[in-house]
């Protein structure tokens, strides 16, 4: 792990790992630690993978002040670390909850972008909603055998800590497109990568402003937009409803894949970002 000092002086901590140009990657979750991403399917094969891990997480340490927990300030985090690597721009990869990250970097700093991949983001902090037509997706995959029990864990009101933990591996097939032996190891794994407090602070006293929508709207940045077929938060619907309105936008649908396209299908996923930062990649 490589490390540097952010904005307020916090430590924060980050993995380099492939070969080729620089791919600058924030993780999701929100509060989760960057080994949930681990190579992004195999493009670390064409891409320098730059992993942060978010203020207290991982391996970043915990800032002095909650409040920078904040999405808006993970976001100046961002721009702390390429100004650490000296890149004049940069190539940004967010996915889920860091969508949000890299909607408001763009937002404060696109001169500093060369091309985003956002991959099945949160749209919370635009104030869009991310659940178009769930029912829809989900009778998609009414032949599941677990569909029924993983649905009703999804809305259940759990008792206590424990409770929850029981309702989160309940309802984790429904992030996948298959629920087959990587699958499951991810989902075993997550419950040890969060950071409660990381987690609690991400969106804490954030409003969304209701122009950036608009902002976004005139984004001149190539930016893809991948969200795998099966996902329910966002949908692809969703997801499909905000690339329409940047015309700087693609969308790539990735069949029968989940929230997790790199876990469903890697190859597929990494030559859809290698082709799109290559300048390759078509819309679909």
């Amino acid at each position: 792990m490589d490390r540097f000092r952010s904005w307020d002086g916090t430590r924060l901590a980050y993995r380099v790992t492939g070969k080729g140009p620089p791919l600058v990657c924030v993780p999701g979750g929100p509060g989760q630690a960057v080994r949930y991403l681990g190579e992004l399917g195999g493009l670390s094969a064409t891409r320098t993978l730059i992993l942060l891990d978010n203020r207290g997480t991982g391996d970043s340490a915990v800032p002095a002040d909650p409040a920078t927990y904040r999405v808006d300030r993970i976001a100046d985090d961002v721009e702390a670390l390429r100004a650490h690597l000296g890149l004049p721009t940069m190539d940004l990869f967010g996915h889920s909850a860091s969508g949000g990250v890299c909607f408001l970097y763009a937002d404060a700093h696109p001169q500093r972008l060369r091309r985003l991949v956002i991959v099945d983001p949160s749209l919370r902090v635009l104030g869009l909603p991310s659940d178009l037509d769930v029912a829809g997706v989900l009778a998609e995959r009414s032949h599941e055998p677990w569909l029924d029990e993983a649905a009703a864990a999804l809305t259940a009101d759990a008792a206590d800590a424990a409770d929850l933990e029981r309702l989160r591996r309940l309802s984790a097939p429904l992030l996948y497109g298959q629920w087959n032996d990587a699958a499951k190891a991810q989902a075993a794994a997550e419950p040890a990568e969060f950071a409660k407090p990381a987690t609690d602070g991400f969106y804490a006293g954030y409003e969304p402003d209701p122009a950036l929508p608009d902002r976004l709207a005139a984004l001149a940045v190539p930016t893809l937009f991948v969200v795998g077929e099966h996902d329910i938060w966002p949908t692809r619907h969703a997801v499909r409803a905000l690339a329409e309105r940047i015309s700087s936008a693609r969308l790539t649908v990735q069949p029968g894949s989940g929230h997790f396209p790199w876990v469903d299908d890697p190859r597929t996923f990494a030559a859809t970002v290698e082709a799109f930062l290559s300048g390759a990649a078509a819309a679909s």
